[in-house]
């Protein structure tokens, strides 16, 4: 059998981006591609709405990198380096369970 290993890549049905991505190039190709753009216009005001979609993610990415061993992958491992991202969210949700007030 020919072909690349693994499971077949499956193509995006949407692509969320910023001001910067906003091209008439890249909007052709992604049509091209049967892809829906969402791309905040140029001139358009803040809050367009997409951050609500990617607020999330980048706001735990930004957690995670208070850890050093999982800003720089410095394992070669994975099964590691999956380990060292358990134990830092872990130690995440400890310190948000600990912020929060009792029910009393």
């Amino acid at each position: 059998m020919r072909g690349r290993r693994g499971r077949p890549r499956r193509r995006p049905r949407r692509l969320y981006g910023d001001r910067a991505y906003h091209s008439r190039e890249g909007r052709r190709e992604l049509r091209r591609r049967s892809i829906q753009a969402k791309i905040a216009s140029p001139k358009s005001g803040h809050g367009s709405g997409l951050g609500k979609q990617r607020w999330v993610v980048e706001r735990t990415i930004a957690w995670l990198h208070q850890y050093r061993r999982l800003r720089v992958r410095y394992e070669r491992r994975d099964d590691i380096h999956e380990a060292f991202l358990a134990i830092g969210c872990s130690l995440i949700c400890l310190k948000l369970l600990q912020a929060e007030e009792p029910f009393c």
